[in-house]
């Protein structure tokens, strides 16, 4: 028997696009080792990083019937950690290049291929000896198993007692569709109205989750509020408010088995905040790496790890380059997304050669090394509702500047605080993300003062442990017996 049973579209080390698949990697396995009997579902990729484990296949030809009632799916499993980790696989669904879409747009079929993933998590759950306790999804990708398993409970006794938890790990992506889309994906019609499904004529599959979940989760408390409002409502605000009750912020952790300098095996060097020298090797290796100037090593560096998209507020970056390069500082950058921004910030490394280095793309060893080796790390994001890498990069001793939302005030106590861990801006505005910069700046000339806030810093604790038992409480309270 399965306790809780998570549901989600990508699993780090298996798969993984950003943060979803980093919680996924490690809140699943805190959650089992607190003696809860966790698992995963989740798609089987075309490229998957299986790490050297085994796989075996544990259902064949299982049932699913959408999109044509001949269709079916196998299901495999390998072992996390002592945790089991099952995967739904259907070659012209998930063996592909990418995820979700590629640099043209989001794939055609995305809604039939997450309509199928969800009606299997159901029908291969349905088989088991007893069902799960809770079943928590994650996202829009797996957004449909809440409701469908709300109209399963009233024609078969097998889920009277399982409960559905939704989590929104970023609300500007919601799985919005034709109505068309919505009759076939075998919803009953009660379900398409102004209160399930249905957002001004599309089917809203995110909105769908939030309907019919027993307990909705938003991935930090700031965020949880904010989707309340317009500005971060997503056009969703009205419908959050009216199901406030049954809405709860728990902030995301971090890795520290994956993300702590004291071990990490993609560093030249380990530091820790009980001797931080190790960190300037880690800078020096990290210039050398990316064919910076020498000259950098006696300045402050700043780092950018992210998706290169309007979210991420790579265009308030680009803006300020020129000044920034000014200060006779170093800027790295990691990340890839939308192609115009890639060509401007390409452009503005050959006009700022040695001190300005972008690399298109994401590796998890230039991650680790950017986070070691940078000083400052750069945040400006229009919104965010929890943000890992600025958690990351505390405890790298990298203080972030950020903009004031969502998770990242959860997380950064600002300078000029007296516990101060990072810089923060009010609103994404260029001006204001260079003041912060140049704040940051003066206090790193201050030697003294700069350490002390890099020793904070990596002090501060955002464990999964934390997470998990918030979460194991909510499970409870929803009268789950586990």
């Amino acid at each position: 028997m399965h306790d809780v049973l998570y549901v989600t579209s990508e699993m780090y080390p298996f798969s993984k696009t950003g943060g979803l698949g980093d919680v996924m990697g490690a809140l699943p396995p805190c959650v089992h080792e607190k003696g809860v009997n966790a698992a995963v579902i989740t798609p089987f990729y075309g490229r998957m990083n299986l790490d050297g484990r085994k796989l075996r296949l544990v259902y064949s030809d299982l049932h699913v019937g959408y999109p044509w009632p001949s269709t079916t799916a196998e299901i495999y499993q390998t072992d996390y950690d002592g945790m089991p980790v099952y995967f739904v696989a259907r070659g012209e669904y998930f063996d592909r290049r990418y995820y979700y879409n590629t640099h043209n747009g989001d794939y055609f079929d995305n809604c039939e291929r997450f309509i199928f993933f969800c009606k299997t998590v159901l029908k291969w759950a349905r088989l088991l000896p007893s069902p799960p306790a809770v079943i928590h999804s994650h996202d829009w990708q797996s957004a449909l198993v809440p409701p469908y398993l709300h109209f399963e409970r009233a024609r078969d006794s097998f889920w009277k007692n399982t409960k559905s938890v939704s989590t929104i790990h970023n609300l500007a992506f919601q799985g919005r569709f034709s109505e068309r889309l919505f009759h076939e994906s075998g919803l009953p019609a009660e379900a398409w109205s102004m209160h399930g499904a249905e957002f001004y004529g599309d089917f809203n599959m995110l909105k769908a989750s939030i309907a019919y979940s027993d307990a909705v989760t938003a991935v930090s408390p700031t965020y949880a509020a904010e989707i309340l409002g317009p500005e971060f409502g997503c056009g969703l605000e009205g419908f959050l408010r009216s199901n406030s009750g049954k809405i709860e912020g728990i902030l995301n952790g971090a890795d520290y088995n994956v993300w702590d300098p004291c071990e990490d095996k993609f560093l030249p060097c380990c530091y820790s905040a009980e001797d931080i020298r190790g960190k300037q090797q880690c800078k020096q290796s990290m210039l050398r790496e990316f064919y910076m100037s020498d000259q950098l090593e006696d300045k402050p560096v700043f780092g950018f790890i992210g998706r290169l998209r309007d979210q991420k507020g790579v265009d308030l970056l680009i803006d300020i380059i020129p000044k920034l390069m000014e200060k006779d500082v170093g800027l790295i950058v990691l990340g890839e997304g939308n192609l115009a921004y890639e060509a401007q910030l390409l452009d503005l490394m050959e006009e700022y050669s040695g001190k300005l280095c972008v690399q298109v793309g994401y590796t998890e060893n230039l991650a680790h090394a950017i986070q070691a080796g940078s000083d400052i790390f750069l945040m400006p994001s229009r919104y965010e509702p929890c943000g890992l890498t600025q958690i990351y990069a505390l405890r790298f001793g990298t203080p972030p500047v950020a903009t004031a939302v969502g998770g990242l005030c959860d997380t950064i106590t600002p300078y000029p605080d007296e516990e101060a861990t990072g810089f923060t801006f009010a609103e994404s505005d260029a001006d204001l993300f260079f003041e912060a910069i140049e704040q940051a700046i003066a206090v790193w000339h201050d030697r003294d003062e700069w350490e002390k806030m890099v020793k904070r810093a990596m002090r501060k604790e955002f464990t999964w442990d934390r997470s998990a038992d918030e979460y194991i409480k909510l499970y409870r309270k929803l009268g789950a017996r586990i």
